[in-house]
Order: C-alpha cells, then sequence, then structure tokens
C-alpha cells in the first residue's frame, strides 16, 4: 500500500516537472518591444479609467445642481 502511494506521489511529482511554467520573464530580443506592448496597454486602460470617472462626477454634478434646483 505505501508503494503505491509512493509511486502515485512520484508519477504527479514528475509530470509537474514535465510542464512548462507559464509564469517566467522572457529575456530575449523581443523582452523591450513586449515592455512598450505592455506599457501601452497599461495607459490605455488608465486612460479609459480616467474618461469613466470624468464622466461619472460629470454626471454626480448634475445631479447636485438639478437637486438644488428641486430645493428652490
Amino acid at each position: 500500500m505505501k508503494r503505491v502511494s509512493a509511486l502515485i506521489l512520484l508519477l504527479v511529482l514528475s509530470s509537474a516537472w514535465a510542464m512548462p511554467a507559464k509564469a517566467q520573464i522572457f529575456m530575449g530580443p523581443d523582452s523591450a518591444r513586449q515592455a512598450q506592448k505592455a506599457a501601452k496597454k497599461e495607459q490605455k486602460a488608465n486612460a479609459k479609467r480616467g474618461k469613466k470617472q470624468l464622466k461619472a462626477m460629470k454626471k454626480s454634478e448634475k445631479a447636485q445642481r438639478k437637486a438644488a434646483r428641486r430645493k428652490r
């Protein structure tokens, strides 16, 4: 029984080592290009978040002005 469990454990560990790791830092001629692409993507996402926040602020200001007019 111990041999079977040891064999299964050995098989599981060997299969895990055989699989390539996906979260590796790529070092090569394209690494600078990939870094630039990632930076551009991050910049684009930040701009999108900024636009969304600005739109939400304008919407809340409009609602406040509308509420102030109703109180009069």
